[in-house]
């Protein structure tokens, strides 16, 4: 199994993508290969420096990058030998498994949806926000940022793709799946919700146990959280910021420590015909050690090949 990452992506890229690499190598399980790719000549030299002699690590040149700032579609069509085209090439052609990268965060997306593309009877793709619990572990909220409006269609299939996820990657047997509202009672919330909350009711492929307020966001009432883009990325950028603040003050706790970016790694893009995890644009080795590490799960959980056969595509 191959999981290819973009050495060039991210603001301390490629040094920090080299050590986390390195870092992941160690905790792959021996059947799994790093590709990094990027511009070899400034690759090579970073894995002689930290003494890598391994072999499940290679080196793919890619001979542009992708800045932050550049307009996604443009930079993609500019930009063919990329890191982030590369790599999704590589994704599309199933010379890797999965793709991941801490770089231009709509280049990733646009080149999900332009390259490897949605799986047919998605209507979006979503990117999902790993959600700490009290309990312990992770529960998934989505969307948080691909997609800012949603009809209450969308918001349905979020429902059904982020249980997968939750089933099949953080093995949840049956995910509880809370819609995120402005109050509990059904007629609550805009239009948009109130007609989302109708069709999960009755959706069978769902285990809806109704609106759900943001206090509940961190205890067991539910396992799957649906929002818009809008309200989910708003969530996840303020809870960014709680561990920043405590971090700040020198205040330490397992719980809150989660919420540090690092812990996950980044948010996969799900709904697609592949394996696809978007990292923190200032993402440290730590960081895309950890995000390698959850596309592995991806991986091994099959789980692009279970959104196909949910929604009927061959």
């Amino acid at each position: 199994m191959r999981i290819a990452l973009d050495a060039m992506g991210g603001d301390f890229a490629p040094e920090a993508t080299v050590k986390g690499a390195l870092l992941a190598a160690e905790q792959l399980d021996t059947d799994y290969e790093i590709l990094l790719i990027g511009k070899e000549e400034e690759i090579n030299p970073l894995l002689k420096e930290y003494g890598y002699t391994g072999t499940g690590i290679k080196v793919m040149n890619a001979t542009q990058v992708i800045e932050m700032g550049e307009h996604p579609t443009k930079a993609l069509t500019q930009k063919p030998d990329s890191s982030i085209a590369v790599g999704y090439g590589l994704l599309k052609a199933g010379k890797a498994h999965a793709f991941c990268s801490a770089g231009n965060t709509g280049a990733m997306l646009v080149g999900a949806m332009f390259s490897v593309k949605a799986t047919e009877g998605i209507l979006r793709p979503a990117i999902g926000g790993l959600v700490p619990k009290l309990s312990g572990g992770f529960g998934i909220m989505l969307d948080v940022g691909a997609n800012a409006d949603c009809k209450p269609e969308v918001l349905e299939q979020f429902g059904e793709i982020g249980s997968i996820y939750a089933k099949y990657v953080l093995d949840i047997e049956k995910p509880k799946v809370g819609l995120m509202n402005l109050g509990e009672e059904e007629g609550k919330g805009t239009v948009n919700t109130q007609a989302a909350h109708q069709r999960l009711k009755v959706n069978p492929n769902v285990n809806f146990i109704g609106n759900i307020e943001g206090r509940d966001m961190f205890n067991d009432k539910a396992d799957v959280i649906v929002c818009d883009g809008y309200t989910g990325n708003i969530i996840l950028k303020m809870a960014e910021s709680i561990y920043d603040i405590l971090n700040e003050k020198n205040m330490h706790d397992p719980f809150f420590d989660k919420f540090n970016y690092e812990a996950v790694g980044g948010s996969p893009i799900l709904g697609i015909n592949g394996n696809a995890v978007i990292g923190h644009g200032v993402s440290s080795p730590k960081a895309i050690c950890n995000m390698v590490l959850q596309a592995q799960k991806m991986v091994a959980s099959n789980l692009s090949e279970r959104f196909k056969k949910h929604t009927g595509a061959q």
